[in-house]
């Protein structure tokens, strides 16, 4: 018996994984797929045609790199719901606009005009009760420090160029963000709390309180 039937998650759930660079969002979508015998969806950062371009004119491509994320994120939304569910996601279509476009708006790299004309495309697309949002949000979290700690350590190039304030800068956008999130149920996880790296075991603890969750959302529901 895997943990999804032993904790009765239903074998349609959508659960995303969310929160800033360096708290190991992959490591845990592919340690929950693996325990609840789900599949993943990864973002595509390889066929972004607009990424190189956006890294050396941030003003210039913003609006165009936010905009192919958007139409990316929606398709494959769409696609995990047409699949009957079952899936883990490295990240949420909703972080690009409470946090990322929403970045370039206060810091000037994307007009006003593209702004509104991106966030009133989102709320069309996503905002709406046609729109299957997931079950549930995990959302990683921990302090400031420890997760430039994991920055540094895996040593990422393009991360290791990257001024220190930025990650500050993200880390309180993220936190702010969250604390006003209601698009779906939300699971808080203290990154500090588990090590799925050295004790892969830890996962189940994660399921079972993902598993209350979900049953607790539910009964909301009815």
């Amino acid at each position: 018996m895997n943990l999804r039937e032993k904790y009765n998650i239903p074998s349609n759930t959508v659960i995303t994984i969310a929160g800033t660079v360096g708290v190991g969002k992959s490591t845990m979508t592919k340690a929950l797929a693996q325990s609840l015998n789900f599949r993943t969806s990864f973002e595509k950062v390889d066929t972004n045609p607009y990424l190189d371009k956006f890294y050396d004119d941030f003003e210039k491509w913003s609006f165009h790199l936010q905009i192919y994320f958007l139409a990316e994120r929606f398709k494959e939304q769409k696609r995990i719901f047409e699949y009957g569910g079952g899936f883990i996601q490295d990240r949420s279509i909703y972080e690009d606009t409470g946090i990322f476009a929403k970045m370039h708006y206060d810091k000037g790299t994307m007009s006003p005009t593209d702004y509104e004309t991106y966030t009133n495309l989102f709320e069309a697309m996503v905002m709406t009760p046609y729109f299957p949002h997931p079950d549930l949000l995990v959302y990683l979290e921990g302090p400031i420090d420890d997760i430039i700690g994991r920055i540094q350590e895996r040593g990422r190039e393009m991360e290791q160029q990257t001024p220190t304030g930025y990650w500050i800068e993200m880390h309180d956008r993220y936190e702010n963000w969250i604390n006003s999130f209601n698009s779906c149920p939300v699971l808080r996880l203290d990154i500090n709390d588990y090590d799925l790296v050295k004790n892969p075991e830890q996962i189940e603890c994660i399921v079972e309180r993902i598993a209350y969750m979900l049953e607790q959302s539910s009964r909301f529901q009815k």
